[in-house]
């Protein structure tokens, strides 16, 4: 009778704990995230952790996700498909995650795209960028909330419409990013300036993700005669190629650059006046394009926290898990089916403005920025200036040319 009556005040103790911390009695909401984090483009990964956890820490204050405290589980893709696909399913299997977001590298996320109907779990993919995943690999568990290759390039086109150059080649990585970069700048190119000159696949410089020294690239580059660059290399390769172009002279006015991701404030960062001014960058949320007040209030305290500007990465993990938390409050649950059904069609004020996931391929429509870089003495990195904002309806494809067959 006495241990009885002891497990009664033990239960009714823990009962009053868990009623004071204002979360329900249930087990906590996991949130698994895969990021690159180690290795030349880490900083991504740090960025995102801290989005991510900006948010789970805000949605905690307010009382969790429908009653229940959140908790987040970080694992290191390490931007290597084969180990994507492994923490994954060590997330889902092991820690028993009820949603996973992030990913980095196209071919990660091009991999680990047709995993998660085995794992039905719902992914919201944060950075990769490949068209494939809510295209020719799409399916049910598939989202992604931030701009692809398509959306970022469409408006790289348009930029390009405008400038002096005439003949353009490419520097990017190697691999399905880079690449398909290069695919979709031409044919939206082409369409908009109809006499643009595109050198052939001989000339361009796509170079291994392994790459530190460019020198070899960017010579190849500066001897063609081709008067504009588009440039899609990211991250640690990113830093490296600006820098030692800077060194021999590329940035010298002599062709238009367009840096498909250049305004990503972790290469910003690490860059500062190395990167050159007058230079069109892109990225898929920049801190100073929207005045409204959640993204004001979003900087604010990323910046009083991290003592750094929110970057895309960050954005990315930051909308991703408040839209799994109105998902979820639109499904009054965190089932994995009805948080899918939940997502297709959402639509949320992010910091980046409004977006809206399509049932049709799962991918957001989201608005876009770039702009020209610009030294600012109040600012620790170079700024946009001006910027240019482009809506997201008038920059994504219909979902009819997505190459999605949704099952």
């Amino acid at each position: 009778m006495k241990k009885r009556g002891f497990a009664v005040l033990l239960a009714i103790g823990i009962g009053l704990m868990v009623a004071g911390s204002g979360f329900a009695a249930d087990k906590p909401v996991k949130i698994g995230f895969v990021y690159i984090m180690s290795g030349p483009f880490a900083t991504y990964g740090q960025f995102a952790k801290q989005g991510a956890e900006l948010a789970i820490d805000e949605i905690n204050k307010a009382g969790g996700i429908n009653g229940r405290k959140v908790e987040a589980l970080f694992e290191d893709s390490t931007g290597k498909p084969d180990v994507g696909i492994r923490v994954i399913r060590k997330l889902v299997y092991e820690n028993e995650v009820d949603v996973v977001m992030g990913l980095d590298s196209s071919g990660v996320a091009a991999a680990v795209a047709p995993v998660m109907p085995e794992l039905k779990t719902p992914l919201i993919i944060t950075h990769a960028a490949t068209p494939d995943v809510t295209g020719s690999k799409c399916n049910r568990y598939t989202f992604r909330i931030s701009l692809n290759i398509n959306q970022n390039l469409a408006i790289a086109a348009a930029i390009a419409t405008d400038l002096k150059a005439k003949t353009w080649t490419t520097a990017g990585p190697d691999y399905s990013f880079g690449h398909q970069s290069w695919e979709y700048f031409q044919k939206y190119l082409s369409k908009k300036k109809p006499d643009a000159v595109f050198l052939p696949a001989s000339d361009v410089a796509f170079s291994p993700a392994a790459t530190t020294d460019f020198s070899a690239f960017i010579t190849k580059i500066m001897n063609s005669k081709a008067d504009g660059v588009l440039v899609s290399l990211w991250g640690g390769n990113l830093i490296d190629f600006v820098r030692q172009a800077g060194d021999m002279g590329f940035f010298d006015g002599k062709r238009e650059v367009l840096m498909t991701l250049g305004a990503a404030t972790e290469v910003l960062y690490a860059l500062k006046e190395k990167m050159p001014e007058g230079i069109w960058v892109g990225t898929r949320y920049w801190f100073q394009a929207n005045d409204t007040p959640i993204n004001k209030a979003f900087v604010d305290a990323y910046l009083k926290r991290f003592n750094v500007y929110p970057s895309y990465n960050a954005h990315g993990a930051y909308g991703s898990v408040k839209a799994y938390a109105a998902a979820a409050a639109k499904a009054k649950s965190v089932d994995k089916e009805k948080i899918v059904s939940a997502l297709e069609g959402l639509s949320i004020e992010l910091p980046v403005g409004k977006i809206t996931i399509r049932p049709e391929d799962h991918q957001a429509v989201t608005d876009g920025v770039w702009g020209k870089t610009a030294a600012d003495p109040k600012m620790p990195i170079r700024i946009l200036k001006p910027i240019k904002a482009f809506a997201g309806k008038d920059i994504t494809p219909p979902a009819s040319e997505s190459g999605c067959t949704m099952k």
